[in-house]
């Protein structure tokens, strides 16, 4: 028998290696220039954090209708393209991998930031109980409207472009945005979803959006560059759904016939308590995939190294430790503190609470 895996073991995933288990998880930041362009110190940050054995980036939408804040990032400009290579080429410079999280908002947006002012799209015309971010400054999201049959197609392509996009830019891959109450997730989850088409009421119907999504960037880049994060129980931004366990249940089995490189996986509510429905079984997701499983969600060392070590994980995704400690990587290997996060600075800004926090070299200096 050979000894169990660590965290800090190498992990082959899809046509590249990971110096580690460990993985930086998407964190909305909103720092993007003019055209939704990542700025100069979105390179800095991203190299700075490529101990990280893969980056997933910030979320970037597939398009000006897919987004829901102010000041994130797109991937569907040429303007927008070269500002993530300088990214690509910074974070590959340090040895790091790098993937970039499509995204498009659905209802949680808006109409400020809309294509001429409209309404925010969702599979119905439901209201997102919860806030965006724009103006700087935390307000209530717009009324959405239902999208249209004929529209969906074009969404759907908005995706296969932006992995193409993704691809030009220099990423190793893309991860699309399949959690916390977003467009995919608004049609999966019955509470957000109440259409009466192809796309609503029965289990297999509301997965089929997710699945063209995620087999049209598969055709354009390839199975083993595409993964795909979940999160089977989360309330985050007003979502719902009545019966969760059958449903994804059947997502998997559907997932594990096209076999994208990963799933990501949140464990119970967003940046919130693991157990939020106790009785939801993510083993029964897992046993359901043979390919790369990365957790997410409350993770320290030890219950990170535990979870690889007993084969429950393939990668553990941290999140905002990653903002405030550039070398977690080093920290979790000496099993050394970690900075406090500056929550002031998480959204907005420029270089403070971005570029200033210190490594433990930096400190002990």
């Amino acid at each position: 028998m050979g000894a169990s895996p660590s965290l800090f073991d190498s992990f082959r995933l899809g046509r590249i290696t990971l110096s580690n288990r460990i993985v930086m998880a998407p964190l909305t930041r909103n720092r993007a220039t003019a055209g939704f362009v990542p700025s100069d110190l979105a390179v800095e940050y991203y190299a700075q954090r490529a101990g990280a054995g893969l980056i997933i980036t910030e979320a970037s939408q597939i398009s000006q209708q897919g987004q829901g804040y102010q000041d994130t990032p797109g991937i569907y400009s040429p303007e927008q393209v070269a500002g993530w290579r300088k990214v690509t080429d910074a974070v590959h410079a340090k040895g790091g991998r790098m993937v970039i999280q499509l995204w498009h908002v659905g209802r949680v947006s808006h109409t400020v930031l809309q294509p001429g002012g409209g309404a925010p799209v969702a599979p119905s015309a439901i209201r997102a109980e919860a806030q965006t971010f724009v103006n700087g400054g935390f307000a209530a999201t717009s009324e959405p409207r239902a999208l249209a049959l004929e529209e969906i197609p074009g969404i759907i392509a908005d995706y296969r472009r932006a992995a193409a996009n993704a691809i030009a830019a220099g990423f190793d891959g893309v991860e699309l945005h399949g959690a916390n109450g977003y467009l995919i997730d608004q049609f999966l989850k019955d509470g957000t979803n109440h259409r009466t088409d192809a796309y609503g009421g029965s289990i297999p119907n509301r997965a089929r959006f997710l699945l063209e999504a995620i087999d049209a960037v598969i055709a354009e880049i390839g199975a083993d560059r595409t993964g795909l994060r979940l999160s089977p129980v989360t309330p985050s931004n007003g979502i719902s759904e009545s019966d969760p366990q059958p449903l994804f249940n059947y997502v998997l089995d559907e997932l594990e016939k096209r076999h994208p490189v990963y799933i990501h996986v949140i464990e119970g509510a967003t940046q919130g308590a693991r157990d939020v429905d106790p009785g939801f079984s993510f083993e029964a997701l897992r046993a359901r995939y043979s390919g790369a499983w990365m957790v997410n969600n409350g993770y320290d060392g030890a219950l990170a190294q535990a979870a690889v070590a007993q084969g429950k994980a393939d990668l553990v995704a941290f999140g905002r430790p990653f903002i405030a400690n550039p070398d977690l990587v080093e920290r979790l290997r000496r099993d050394a503190p970690l900075n406090d996060l500056d929550r002031d600075t998480l959204y907005g800004g420029g270089a403070k609470g971005y570029l200033d926090y210190p490594t433990l070299a930096e400190t002990a200096a």
